[in-house]
């Protein structure tokens, strides 16, 4: 069963709820205390580069979602939650780079803006541009320590130390390794023939890239709210499921806008994705069932940087005409349905039914 759509006013009290979780957390990580700590000025203002604009403040709202649903103060979990925003904030630092993206939320990439800083500065393209990976490598580099030592602010807030440290072990062990597999296997996938993948390899390297922060945001909120990592295991468990479940079907659906939105939309440019020849799940499947001559044709422009938005918009309309995509949108329905059904295993209160919306927010609106 899938999410359920939410009528205007239970939608605006999701959207006051999220606000408000939101401006919660980004108040702890602008707290000056911290800015303090940052320098020279280059990574000061590289390190809050992303973070000035704002996102939508998902995985901590949902980090404090869970921290209530089990009967927690939601209260407790901000500084983890913040942890969370600041760790998603330091991958996609590093992902731009890996990506040679130049945009992001339609402004420069962190190592794109310090290297424009640099050449206005008089220096060549090659030093500039080296000089803006460099500053974003460090300011990253800085994000992910500073993520650890807000989970370890959760004592500060009656947290139990035992759940901090777990806490801390779990993101560095568990999530940071299974995040560095699935980047890697996105960078590897994206120059290997579709013969040697299958589509569990991929849904593999998504669930590990993008699905495992989800988890990790909804489990901790769990054990925050239970003051404990091992009480009500099968409840943390499902709440976990929950959230990869609508990692994945986020996933799916923004390689889907990948392709169909535009620029505005995406804030990046259009066709980056078939530019840079990833291997999403759309790629498998039309490649897996194109013709000889079909194939030849896609594989042109595929990994092709140069290739011209006329051989992108040819390359789009062949994933769209041929199945592939609308193969991926029902994939993607299933793991929605999957996380609404995961929601099953939780008491009603109003923050399951927040949690259900966040899920449709995150997920099934973009299916409507």
């Amino acid at each position: 069963m899938p999410f359920t759509t939410p009528n205007p006013a239970d939608l605006e009290t999701f959207e006051q709820a999220r606000v408000a979780r939101r401006d919660a957390v980004y108040q702890r990580i602008l707290d000056r205390r911290y800015a303090a700590r940052f320098q020279p000025a280059d990574i000061h203002d590289a390190i809050y580069s992303y973070i000035k604009q704002r996102g939508k403040g998902l995985r901590p709202m949902l980090m404090m979602l869970c921290a209530a649903a089990v009967g927690g103060d939601e209260r407790k979990a901000i500084p983890a939650a913040a942890a969370v925003e600041i760790f998603h904030t330091w991958t996609l630092v590093h992902d731009d780079i890996i990506d040679r993206d130049a945009l992001r939320r339609g402004s420069p990439t962190v190592h794109t803006e310090f290297a424009a800083r640099r050449t206005q500065l008089g220096y060549t393209e090659a030093d500039a541009a080296h000089y803006g990976t460099t500053v974003a490598i460090l300011a990253g580099d800085v994000q992910q320590g500073w993520s650890y030592s807000l989970l370890a602010e959760l004592a500060e807030e009656g947290v139990s130390p035992t759940v901090a440290l777990y806490l801390i072990k779990y993101l560095s062990q568990t999530v940071e390794t299974a995040l560095v597999d699935g980047e890697m296997h996105d960078v590897q996938y994206s120059t290997m023939p579709v013969e040697q993948l299958s589509e569990a390899d991929i849904l593999e390297m998504l669930a590990k890239k993008t699905a495992v922060l989800y988890q990790f945001a909804a489990r901790a909120g769990a054990v925050i709210g239970l003051d404990d990592p091992a009480a009500q295991p099968q409840i943390v468990a499902a709440l976990a499921r929950f959230a990869g479940d609508c990692g994945l079907a986020f996933q799916l659906q923004d390689d889907i806008l990948g392709l169909t939105a535009d620029e505005g939309k995406l804030g990046k440019p259009v066709g980056s994705d078939i530019r840079a020849g990833k291997r999403t799940l759309i790629v498998y499947h039309a490649l897996r069932d194109a013709s000889p001559q079909e194939r030849a044709l896609l594989l042109q422009i595929l990994g092709n940087p140069t290739a011209s938005p006329a051989q992108v918009a040819e390359a789009t309309q062949y994933l769209v005409d041929c199945g592939a995509v609308a193969k991926v949108q029902s994939l993607a329905r299933r793991y929605s349905e999957a996380a609404a059904a995961a929601l099953a295993a939780l008491p009603d209160n109003d923050y399951k039914r927040l949690l259900d919306t966040w899920g449709w927010y995150v997920v099934g609106r973009a299916m409507l």
